[in-house]
């Protein structure tokens, strides 16, 4: 590696972590629900964060079943769909009441374990026990980053009401 490479390599690095710079939560709320059978496991997330007005949401935790996952796989353009009788390992993720980027694991009779991008007609089997992080003093949005093109996780703090 040239010095010229490696000074390149060091800028890059800076230049990420700044552009990384964390923002601290000083406020959370959590809530705690169960989904019964047949629901859309995105959708009621999506539901529950416009109904609640959540503008900085993350999964705690998450455990059940699905009677079918539908999930987008790394790279690739659309989804994979499956029916069946599947164990939620874990899911997640970030949401606001305008955007969600959740992602799921699950596993299938055998142990097998698939994941991906969680898309719409993920459907529960027997029960989804979700817990939810509302944190309440931020506000989540996506922009484009120019890297690749794809809209991208920015955090602020929430502007305080006069």
């Amino acid at each position: 590696m040239t010095v010229r490479s490696l000074i390149l390599l060091i800028i890059a690095n800076l230049i990420c972590m700044i552009g990384s710079a964390q923002v601290n939560s000083q406020q959370q709320n959590l809530y705690v629900l169960r989904l019964k059978p047949h629901a859309d496991l995105k959708r009621s997330i999506d539901e529950f964060a416009k109904t609640n007005a959540i503008k900085a949401g993350a999964i705690v935790t998450c455990v059940g079943s699905l009677e079918q996952y539908n999930l987008r796989f790394a790279n690739q353009p659309n989804g994979s769909k499956a029916t069946g009788h599947f164990e939620v390992l874990s899911l997640t993720g970030t949401f606001s009441d305008t955007a969600l980027h959740l992602h799921l694991s699950v596993a299938d009779s055998t142990g097998a374990t698939t994941g991906g991008h969680l898309l719409d007609e993920n459907l529960v089997y027997t029960t989804i026990e979700l817990v939810i992080a509302d944190l309440s003093d931020l506000e989540f949005s996506r922009e484009v980053d120019t890297t690749y093109g794809y809209p991208e996780l920015v955090v602020r703090k929430k502007k305080k009401k006069p």
